[in-house]
């Protein structure tokens, strides 16, 4: 489709074309607008102007410590030793109290009595014959050391002479101590006593 101008658009346009290529003349003429051949030189002989050369600077002047630092030798490294604490003073300990043994009470020998237990006891009681024994016509004399305390009660007795058979001699034991005596006395004060005391077991009819 064709473009169709306005005559009055179309003949500013002309009008604007034709000032400018004035203007351009005249310019020329008075060498304001550069040739493009000066154009050209004058791009290329272009040049940066010179950097000045930049002043000296003064030598820079350390303060004497930090040369001190560096000039000194690195002091010898010495390993630090912990300081140990104090030993404590040692005390020799006292040597240990003799042992208190506790004396042990002097054994007072029993006064052996003349006579038969019997004599110095008026609470007695014979031995019971066994039955089994009587079965079996056991028969013998049993004859027991009895020790008397301060009290006149019987606090040991044992066989001195057995009778043969050990259900007489258990009859006599269990007799002997149950048997009540006077106390010995010696310078008017009771002390221990030792007897002896014999027990016959014989059978009705023998």
């Amino acid at each position: 489709m064709a473009l169709r101008l306005n005559p009055d658009r179309l003949a500013g346009v002309v009008l604007v074309a034709a000032l400018h290529a004035a203007a351009l003349w005249g310019l020329w003429i008075h060498r304001l607008v550069p040739t493009p051949q000066e154009s050209l030189t004058l791009f290329v002989n272009f040049v940066a102007p010179p950097v000045p050369p930049r002043a000296a600077e003064a030598p820079r002047r350390e303060p004497p410590q930090a040369r001190a630092k560096e000039v000194a030798p690195p002091a010898p490294a010495v390993a630090a030793v912990p300081a140990s604490p104090p030993a404590d003073a040692v005390v020799p300990a006292p040597p240990p109290a003799p042992a208190v043994v506790p004396a042990e009470p002097a054994q007072v020998t029993p006064v052996h009595l003349d006579t038969e237990l019997a004599v110095s006891c008026p609470e007695r009681t014979a031995p019971i014959f066994p039955l089994a024994s009587r079965r079996m016509g056991e028969t013998g004399i049993t004859v027991l050391r009895v020790e008397l305390d301060e009290l006149g009660h019987v606090s040991a007795a044992r066989v001195a002479t057995s009778s043969g058979h050990a259900r007489l001699d258990e009859a006599a034991l269990a007799a002997v101590k149950s048997w009540r005596c006077n106390p010995a006395l010696r310078n008017g004060r009771p002390v221990r006593a030792a007897a002896t005391q014999a027990f016959k077991f014989l059978l009705q009819g023998n």
